[in-house]
């Protein structure tokens, strides 16, 4: 009884389900180092381990009842890892952030399920196609979101600061040079008295999208500022 899994053991087999789980291994971990390099939730490991763990259910099931088990593991897969995606969406300051990052990860299963189906070929293309997407589209997108939308109903990001009136011009200087730094490009500055001895600067930016990364980072090197109080960043909608 304990070496019936020798009877059951086939050694083409055991090669195809090796060869397939070592392509979602590789596969995903490409797919997982952009991500890593992107700093984002899932990053490497998660992105092996989506494509490792899709790979192994499809293989399972093509071993066991052939394709027909393989197809409908794979609808289990597809709704499965919607819910693994969902974890890592978060919404913040009315703006949602993971979206991409949780895309990825169904692309990475689609890989491990591809993998686990033997269709290795296709893997690898697909793999090709989700690198291009999140690597190749990213400057395009950059580059878009940074214009202006439509005058009727414009969003624009603000970033507000309280700083010592003795300070202004420096401060002034060493926020448009952190905004050119990012490629922020400032579309009006308005300086207002807070107080006796302290101004409030609002810079409102041009870019009608921004990376919440970005901004933060930004308003973090204002906060470090001995010359500034506060630093924060908005956005407004005009109709």
């Amino acid at each position: 009884m304990t070496l019936q899994f020798l009877n059951t053991t086939n050694l083409p087999n055991m090669l195809n389900t090796i060869i397939s789980l070592a392509t979602a291994f590789i596969l995903g971990g490409l797919i997982g180092l952009e991500r890593q390099y992107r700093q984002r939730t899932a990053g490497l490991r998660t992105n092996v381990l989506v494509a490792l763990g899709a790979a192994i259910f499809v293989d399972i099931a093509n071993n066991l009842s052939g394709a027909d088990g393989a197809v409908r593991v794979i609808a289990y897969v597809v709704s499965g890892i919607g819910f693994l995606g969902a974890g890592v969406i978060m919404r913040q300051e009315g703006n949602i952030h993971g979206l991409n990052t949780a895309a990825t990860l169904w692309c990475s299963a689609a890989i491990g399920a591809a993998a686990g189906s033997d269709l290795i070929v296709e893997a690898i293309v697909a793999t090709a196609f989700i690198l291009a997407a999140n690597t190749l589209l990213r400057p395009l997108v950059n580059m878009i979101d940074r214009q202006p939308l439509d005058a009727d109903s414009e969003v624009t990001h603000v970033i507000y600061l309280i700083a010592a009136k003795d300070h202004r011009k420096l401060v002034m200087y060493k926020l448009t040079e952190i905004l050119h730094h990012f490629n922020y490009p400032l579309k009006d500055l308005d300086v207002e008295p807070f107080g006796d001895n302290d101004i409030e600067i609002e810079a409102t930016l041009i870019a009608s999208s921004i990376e919440p990364t970005e901004m933060n980072e930004i308003i973090q090197q204002l906060n470090l500022m001995p010359q500034v109080q506060q630093a924060y960043w908005d956005k407004n909608t005009m109709a």
